[in-house]
């Protein structure tokens, strides 16, 4: 499946403004299909060990706290070069520098609550899609 998935997380700050079904219709727009979903909360143990990869950085233990803090959309998409085309879907980290029509630009509250994650690599997709969900739980 490398190169045709990607995984996002709606986080706990769209998730708590309501903004669930319309990021879900702009994923489905973007012609991406949902091969795996859940709600879900996660613990501060589960969003640090998601986030390992930024434990050194001064961001990380705000970043945690905040994943933490109430629940979150858990997906795996599918489509050619989804990884690529998703993040051009979302835009910038940064919803001030992301691109009109975006998610991020259109959800996002600030760079630290910027509405959804999504994977950085087909590599990273893979580990992030099995972080979330067992081979049973997505349906290719």
């Amino acid at each position: 499946m490398a190169g045709n998935i990607t995984f996002t997380m709606i986080k706990p700050g769209a998730v708590k403004n309501g903004h669930i079904g319309a990021i879900l219709n702009h994923i489905n727009k973007g012609g991406f299909k949902i091969v795996a979903m859940k709600y879900v909360h996660l613990s501060p143990q589960m969003a640090g060990q998601f986030y390992a990869v930024h434990k050194e950085r001064p961001f990380y233990g705000e970043l945690v706290e905040f994943m933490s803090s109430g629940p979150i959309v858990a997906a795996v998409l599918q489509k050619d070069n989804a990884v690529e085309d998703f993040r051009t879907l979302i835009g910038a980290t940064n919803p001030a520098e992301a691109a009109e029509g975006t998610v991020r630009k259109l959800y996002a509250t600030s760079i630290g609550e910027n509405a959804v994650h999504g994977s950085d690599s087909d590599e990273n997709a893979l580990i992030e899609a099995n972080f979330h969900f067992s081979g049973t739980e997505m349906f290719a």
